[in-house]
């Protein structure tokens, strides 16, 4: 077997560099369901809707928030990455937080396409 020629740090900032695109689309993805929510209330007139309304945008605005502190743990780890050295990067410190990182960012995807599918699954219920 070849030798893999890109060392540690390269991976680890292509890492931060994916998980900074895909929060962007979450956010932008987040951005329409919010807008849709606002079509959808602004044509309802039930009482219970409304209310089930606000719980989904308090959710949505709650994944605005997750996904700015995220991107915020992202680039505090990627000027890590880019201050160190190769053999800084093997650290505990910068091991431990791109692998939470990591586990964060597929904790998240799976969350947000959950919220994103009860959404869509009840508004197909009420319409």
């Amino acid at each position: 077997m070849n030798e893999i020629k890109i060392s540690k740090s390269e991976q680890y900032l292509h890492e931060v560099q994916t998980w900074r695109r895909v929060l962007e689309f979450f956010k932008d993805e987040n951005f329409f369901l919010k807008t849709r929510l606002a079509t959808v209330v602004d044509q309802s007139t039930d009482k219970n809707f409304l209310e089930l309304a606000e719980q989904f945008q308090n959710r949505f605005i709650t994944k605005d928030v997750y996904i700015n502190e995220l991107r915020n743990e992202i680039n505090s780890q990627e000027k890590k990455l880019k201050d160190t050295n190769e053999a800084a990067t093997k650290q505990k410190s910068i091991l431990n937080k791109q692998t939470k990182l990591r586990n964060e960012i597929e904790f998240f995807e799976k969350e947000f396409n959950k919220l994103k599918n009860e959404f869509n699954k009840c508004l197909d219920t009420l319409l």
